[in-house]
């Protein structure tokens, strides 16, 4: 209660050591309930790609999207391309508050190699410019929402990886907030659909179900454990040894 409205102002403590001793004042500075949860994500964040490093060896990249606006797909430049080269990849939409960049990652995801550039010296790189061309594992809960959960079956419909985790939020409805009313207020309806070519409505309702169901029990995740992400690090390992994606050496050089 006594730093009830104080965030981002300096504080002067005094703090006693509870096995006795002298006290001292420190001077902090509290940080806001958004601030809270901005450093518990990145150390979230952080934890789980250390894990994917240690637990797949270097081969295996991670990234995480916590939403789909444009501050995200600025994110997933900063967190896919230092790990495109890599032969097996995971993107976490757990937790995803959804927003409209689905399909931009989903082309990104299906650019295809289709000749490789060998220079004088080093290695060599591929064209399409950056294309994945490992295994990818999505990792999806019920706290995927909207269009994460779009991004999610446009994964698994194009064939770009395998779901892994439990079924999703259920909601891909877009609303209006055009019908103005005179006190200034808005009054939302259901403006948008979304169904697939085989004439099925998707996602609204139901969510989106794994391939691979994976649950996080509570319990287990306040230990720290995390049994999806190690599911899918298991997966693309597996998938890396029976399906190697080497890149395929350079043919000798012509005689004059």
């Amino acid at each position: 209660a006594l730093l009830r409205g104080k965030a981002g102002r300096q504080v002067l403590l005094r703090i006693r050591p509870g096995a006795g001793g002298a006290a001292r004042d420190a001077i902090a500075v509290p940080l806001s309930a958004e601030g809270d949860d901005e450093l518990r994500y990145a150390d979230w964040k952080l934890s789980r790609r250390e894990r994917v490093e240690r637990q797949g060896g270097g081969r295996i990249g991670y990234v995480h999207l916590a939403a789909m606006g444009g501050e995200n797909y600025a994110e997933w430049a900063r967190e896919f391309y230092p790990v495109f080269q890599r032969e097996g990849l995971i993107v976490d939409v757990r937790h995803n508050e959804g927003g409209n960049i689905d399909s931009w990652i989903l082309a990104k995801l299906l650019r295809k190699a289709w000749f490789f550039w060998q220079p004088r010296l080093g290695r060599p790189y591929w064209n399409m410019q950056y294309a994945f061309r490992g295994h990818v594992a999505v990792l999806i809960d019920e706290s995927t929402a909207s269009d994460g959960e779009a991004f999610a079956e446009g994964a698994r419909r194009l064939g770009i990886g395998r779901l892994i985790g439990t079924r999703t939020w259920g909601g891909e409805v877009w609303l209006t907030a055009s019908n103005r009313l005179l006190d200034k207020g808005i009054a939302t309806a259901a403006e948008f659909g979304v169904y697939g070519p085989e004439g099925r409505w998707l996602i609204e309702g139901h969510g989106v179900d794994p391939d691979l169901e994976v649950d996080n029990p509570p319990a287990a995740t306040f230990r720290g454990e995390d049994a999806q992400l190690d599911a899918a690090i298991r997966y693309l390992e597996e998938k890396i040894r029976a399906e190697p994606v080497p890149v395929p050496p350079a043919p000798d050089y012509p005689r004059p």
